[in-house]
């Protein structure tokens, strides 16, 4: 009997990977999507509407951790650099390939595809750099396959072996979505990411954020959460004070769980939600009394006590928000 094939799909979200899903399923082909968490992708917890975009294109859904291997082995030193700002395309791409590959037999799967289209990112969808992707990912099989631009490029092991008949396949090409869109509507499908969604570390103003924390401290897991919420300002003595702009980082920020900070909170005013780093000299404690009691609607002549460390501290607002812009990273 004829073994029905099974694809893992590198899945973002995007609306290109759900159409190479959509692609593969139009074959009977089964597909595992599976999401590579690096920690940059999103601002905010978006795995439930990645899981139900996997479910519309028609795959089972799979979500890897792999914060702590992207740290350690690729963002700090590419094999072949960065984008524009703090983005290791290539060596991310290679990366999440060459995890996906490690996870083919254990998932009885035949190959991996992805939603990549020749030409249409500028650095690492280029065919020289999709070339060095591949030596990255250690593809020696051939197993990864491209549909939405498979017949602009080399015949791969699962079209030669006839898993995928390769005249359903297409020819995309450039950065132009048309195509693309004009099959979202053949598909009737609303749930989707417009084009020009992406990764935090090709953002500039998170790209500063991080460069400016790396001057302080090396990088762990459990900072990467924090960088992404909150207003971050760095105080005249070295203590980081991040401050909530809105309900939904409040929220974010009262939840995560790093002992490197400790919580700031205004006593007989309603505030934002506050952290400072542990170990922060007294006058920046003090300064940061002052910070946060600036984004509540404390009145300028009226000192208020402060919760900083297991101790009250009394405080004059700052007599302007913009006293504080000074000290803000970005």
């Amino acid at each position: 009997m004829k073994k029905s094939r099974h694809a893992l799909a590198l899945f973002s979200g995007g609306l290109d990977s759900m159409l190479a899903i959509k692609l593969m399923r139009m074959q009977k082909i089964k597909v595992t999507a599976i999401h590579m968490n690096i920690g940059f992708g999103s601002k905010m917890d978006v795995s439930e509407t990645i899981k139900r975009r996997a479910l519309l294109a028609g795959a089972e859904f799979k979500i890897l951790d792999v914060r702590e291997d992207y740290i350690k082995k690729v963002l700090f030193n590419p094999k072949y650099g960065y984008g524009k700002h703090f983005n290791p395309c290539i060596d991310c791409h290679g990366f999440m390939l060459r995890v996906a590959k490690e996870y083919i037999e254990e998932l009885d799967a035949d190959f991996i595809v992805t939603g990549e289209v020749l030409g249409q990112r500028p650095m690492s969808q280029r065919e020289d750099a999709m070339r060095l992707v591949k030596k990255l990912s250690l593809d020696e099989d051939d197993l990864i396959l491209r549909p939405l631009s498979a017949k602009n490029m080399e015949i791969t092991k699962p079209e030669l072996k006839g898993w995928v008949d390769r005249e359903k396949l297409l020819n995309i090409s450039g950065r132009s979505r048309d195509i693309q869109l004009k099959m979202v509507k053949e598909f009737g499908w609303e749930d989707f990411q417009s084009p020009g969604g992406g990764c935090l570390l090709t953002d500039e103003k998170f790209t500063k954020k991080i460069r400016e924390f790396l001057e302080f401290e090396n990088l762990h897991v459990k900072d990467i959460d924090i960088l992404k919420n909150g207003r971050h300002l760095r105080l005249p003595d070295g203590a980081k004070l991040i401050i909530g702009r809105d309900k939904k980082e409040n929220e974010f920020l009262e939840k995560s769980i790093n002992d490197k900070y400790f919580k700031v909170e205004a006593k007989s005013i309603v505030g934002p939600y506050s952290l400072l780093s542990c170990g922060a000299s007294d006058e920046d404690k003090k300064l940061s009394a002052r910070i946060i009691l600036t984004f509540t609607k404390a009145v300028c002549e009226k000192k208020y006590d402060v919760h900083v460390d297991g101790e009250t501290v009394e405080a004059f607002p700052l007599k302007r928000r913009e006293d504080a812009h000074k000290y803000f990273v970005i």
